[in-house]
């Protein structure tokens, strides 16, 4: 990737991403837990944006990617300040913001902050308030001590780490309970072969959703990655009907 950019902060965080100028409204695509632009899903929607001629922004959260930072200092509210931070250094105005596991969370509090320049949402195995599901009450505890969790990685040979800034703070900004104060159009898309994240998780998101323009895809035989090539056109099939959507103004 010859054309990554960097955002400096001025705490010393470099933030690493790549803008695609284009057509509105922009696509901004928001990686998972310990994920980067680099990934499978990011890199086909660059390419479909690109032959679209429509803007796409990709970053990389600090401490993971191309950025600088240390990952145990990782928070949502953190990551979100940096998504933030890179729509206006882009002067994007008008955007649907697409997030895959984590960054399905991280487009809850992105289309909080960002307001009323979200035009629309896409989750991809949306994994809002992981922190509190997803962990046993050992786990739990255990990072109320200050203890880092390690658990198996089904996608690599380390395990996964969750720090105790990360729990905090996503304990702190869960979002299921609702109601989610969006009201645009959002799609959600998950694998009812996921073994990470329940697909559950996405119908209590619907209904914790204000927005009555919520549609739910479930993939029978998806996992959670969803990045088979027939995956890969559904999601970027649901992205064009939604953006469609928002062009024509009224719900489809």
């Amino acid at each position: 990737m010859t054309d990554v950019r960097y955002l400096d902060f001025a705490d010393g965080r470099r933030i690493a991403f790549r803008h695609l100028p284009g057509a509105g409204p922009a696509v901004v695509f928001l990686p998972g837990y310990m994920s980067d632009m680099g990934g499978t899903k990011a890199a086909a929607l660059w390419d479909w944006c690109a032959a679209q001629g429509r803007a796409c922004l990709l970053l990389d959260y600090s401490g993971c990617g191309a950025s600088s930072g240390d990952f145990a200092q990782g928070t949502l509210t953190r990551w979100c300040e940096e998504i933030v931070a890179l729509v206006d250094h882009c002067r994007i105005d008008r955007l649907v913001l697409v997030g895959s596991s984590m960054g399905g969370w991280l487009m809850l509090l992105a289309a909080e902050a960002l307001g009323a320049r979200v035009a629309g949402l896409v989750g991809i195995a949306a994994a809002p308030d992981f922190t509190d599901w997803g962990r046993d009450a050992e786990q739990k505890a255990a990072l109320m001590r200050g203890e880092v969790v390690l658990e198996d990685n089904p996608y690599g040979p380390e395990p996964t780490p969750m720090h105790p800034a990360f729990w905090a703070d996503g304990q702190a900004r869960r979002q299921l309970s609702g109601p989610i104060g969006f009201d645009g159009p959002v799609r959600l898309i998950h694998g009812q072969a996921d073994e990470d994240v329940p697909f559950a998780i996405s119908l209590r998101l619907a209904e914790a959703l204000r927005s009555a323009e919520v549609a739910i895809h479930l993939v029978k035989a998806g996992d959670h990655r969803l990045s088979r090539p027939q995956d890969i056109a559904l999601i970027l099939g649901e992205i064009d009907r939604l953006l469609a959507q928002i062009a024509e103004g009224h719900p489809q």
